[in-house]
């Protein structure tokens, strides 16, 4: 009997551009063998053949496995980047170039001399961990300036119970952003960016551009907010001490603007300089609390107790306890709004994602342990100074209870127990001191003042430190993507850290320009709904992309739920427009005209956003929902399947078609 392979007749399918050369030996009968030029192949019963001898099914196939390089924007050093044939490629048979495709891309300016060959890679940048890099700077940004010189005062006005329903308030719609934002973090592979990229890779670059803004720009105002509170504070031991350069409110711009300037070198100097400043700024504010707490438990002294002092007692508290509205901006959600942004730093850690050594570890412990432990330190705060200190006192050494029947009597508030008398400055509202007239009234209290004031610049400036480097990160991740026009400018990189200078200068900019308000309680809301934006972006990503049940949403961090991100983006929503609502519409308004310009340009990015996921979940819904419609002669659609060519070679069957729906 003839072999089949005897006569066989040789077809070159090289031009199919199949990683390996195939040649069909085809001969009469069905039986057929294929031949593959490899070093070993498999037999027709599934089993490995020698060298040279493999055979095959016809439709058995042998690839390579799937290379991480083609499904990310990833490059490695040495070598360019791996492209994948598009199907256009691969069913195209070009007679003129039977070669396989190169497996390296090649572009004329990542084609390497010789001389460059043997070059060392380039210097690997700074990494942190979770302490340094994520822990630390965030309580240093959560500690700020609302900690030292407001929160006595928001004490004094909303009483302890309702002071701690405001922080409390503050640190539920923080945590459960916390929660989404370590769900989304450990999702998937975290770049430089932080929170705009993690929106942006989440809800797909219409919402994310635009939250990457907002982020940056909230980012600048803070820096402005604690560089104005750190020269308040330089202010008040200036006049204490009978120094002034022009008046109070210029002398706040002035240093404030001298502040954010040297603040600017140290950024530039690098995230190492940085990262070791905010371990200084971390250990000045630890024994700040400290000297604090020493002197609550101190007897208070004369002079102390003129200043409304008295030390631990049940009265005091009790009397602090409940709410004493003053002034215009007298109300719970006036002090929520300027208590607020002292809860915002979470996201300082995830901002600098890109310089973290293993950001899928270090942002979800590192924030929820500095929201847990920042929470602790605002509420035992808030409780000891209101147990200590009364609301109103004349600071005047002469005001003591005389033992008389009238003075007694006409004695007003609980320092009359003490023997004290402030019912004069109380009646013509003239008080100086005390928790609702002084706001160094934690200076006061403490064992010793000066480390109080290093406290206070060390939480103001680390805190307006963080944020002058997170605002450029976001902003040149922002600009690196090209989703809008004239700021791809701004996201050039600089050294082995790229570093952002040029977005260091705009954000430096702007800081200046809020520093010259010089007045912390306007500063402090209109950065609130700014933040409690991207909070509720961040919350609704993490909801969306639980609830489209994405195959690309497989987060290691487990202790999340969509429901609880869903309350937490409304929550943030609501709270905007009841904290001040002509800010939410500004902030809202921004980002549909974002939107909207993205929407309209369609940018030439896929990111794999959950939108895209729910597209496709909603279409197959109303196909599925289609086999319960009934059919109606009005409504009726046939479906044709075609299995065919080109329309052109087969033009009986387009007649068909066109037959169907064409008009009697």
């Amino acid at each position: 009997m003839e072999d089949p392979l005897h006569n066989k007749e040789v077809i070159n399918l090289s031009s199919f551009r199949s990683q390996y050369a195939v040649s069909l030996a085809l001969s009469g009968g069905d039986n057929r063998r294929y031949a593959i030029e490899e070093n070993g192949g498999y037999d027709l019963n599934g089993g490995v053949t020698p060298h040279g001898s493999a055979v095959l099914s016809g439709y058995d196939t042998l690839d390579s496995p799937p290379s991480y390089d083609f499904y990310a924007n990833t490059e490695v050093y040495g070598r360019t980047k791996k492209i994948r044939p598009s199907l256009f490629q691969l069913h195209t048979n070009h007679e003129d170039d039977s070669s396989p495709p190169p497996l390296y891309e090649e572009t004329s300016g990542n084609k390497e001399r010789p001389d460059e060959e043997l070059a060392e890679p380039p210097p690997e940048p700074a990494r942190f961990g979770w302490v340094q890099g994520v822990m630390v700077r965030c309580m240093l940004n959560i500690w700020g300036v609302i900690l030292y010189l407001r929160l006595p005062w928001i004490t004094s006005q909303a009483g302890i119970g309702l002071t701690w329903i405001i922080i409390l308030l503050s640190s539920c719609i923080t945590g459960i952003t916390g929660l989404s934002t370590s769900a989304i973090a450990t999702n998937g592979k975290v770049k430089g960016g932080g929170t705009y990229f993690l929106i942006s890779r989440s809800l797909g670059p219409e919402l994310g551009g635009s939250i990457g803004l907002i982020f940056a720009f909230a980012n600048a105002v803070a820096v402005a907010m604690h560089t104005v509170g750190f020269a308040e504070t330089v202010q008040a031991l200036m006049q204490e001490s009978g120094t002034s350069m022009v008046d109070p409110l210029n002398d706040i711009r002035i240093i404030g603007v001298i502040t954010v300037t040297c603040l600017l070198a140290i950024s530039l100097a690098g995230m190492e300089w940085e990262s070791k400043a905010q371990v200084l700024f971390f250990f000045v504010i630890m024994v700040s609390f400290v000297n604090y707490i020493v002197g609550t438990i101190i007897p208070a002294t004369p002079q102390k107790q003129a200043k409304g002092f008295f030390s631990y007692r049940a009265d005091i508290f009790a009397e602090n306890f409940v709410p004493s509205w003053r002034g215009p901006g007298g109300s719970f959600f006036g002090m929520f709004s300027i208590f607020f942004p002292s809860a915002t730093g979470i996201l300082a850690g995830a901002n600098i994602s890109g310089d973290l050594r293993d950001p899928n570890v270090a942002i979800p412990r590192g924030t929820m342990l500095a929201i847990f432990w920042t929470t602790i330190s605002y509420l035992i705060i808030s409780a000891t100074i209101g147990s200590c200190v009364v609301r109103d006192a004349s600071g005047n050494l002469n005001d003591t209870l005389l033992i008389t029947g009238s003075d007694v009597a006409d004695c007003l508030g609980t320092p009359c127990k003490y023997g004290w008398n402030f019912s004069d400055c109380i009646a013509n509202k003239t008080c100086t001191y005390g928790l609702s007239n002084n706001y160094q009234t934690m200076s006061m209290v403490s064992g010793f003042a000066p480390l109080i004031a290093a406290g206070i610049f060390g939480a103001t400036l680390s805190s307006a430190l963080a944020c002058l480097v997170s605002a450029p990160k976001v902003f040149q991740c922002l600009c690196k993507d090209k989703l809008y026009p004239v700021i791809g400018f701004f996201g050039k990189g600089y050294g082995k850290n790229d570093e952002p200078y040029r977005s260091y200068l705009l954000t430096y900019i702007i800081a200046v320009c809020f520093i010259l308000i010089a007045e912390l309680n306007t500063i402090a809301p209109i950065i609130s709904n700014f933040f409690l934006c991207s909070y509720a972006l961040i919350n609704f990503s993490c909801f969306h992309a639980s609830i489209t049940n994405s195959p690309g949403w497989r987060p290691s961090f487990r202790f999340y739920s969509k429901w609880a991100s869903l309350v937490g983006a409304v929550v943030s929503v609501v709270i905007m427009f009841l904290l001040t609502w002509w800010a939410a519409l500004i902030a809202i308004g921004i980002v549909l005209v974002l939107l909207g310009y993205v929407l309209y340009k369609k940018p030439s990015v896929n990111w794999g956003s959950s939108v895209q996921a729910g597209s496709y979940n909603m279409a197959l819904s109303y196909c599925v929902g289609l086999n319960h419609v009934d059919e109606h002669i009005k409504n009726y659609r046939p479906q044709c399947l075609v299995l065919t060519g080109p329309p052109s070679f087969r033009p009986a069957l387009s007649g068909l078609c066109r037959n169907l729906h064409q008009e009697p």
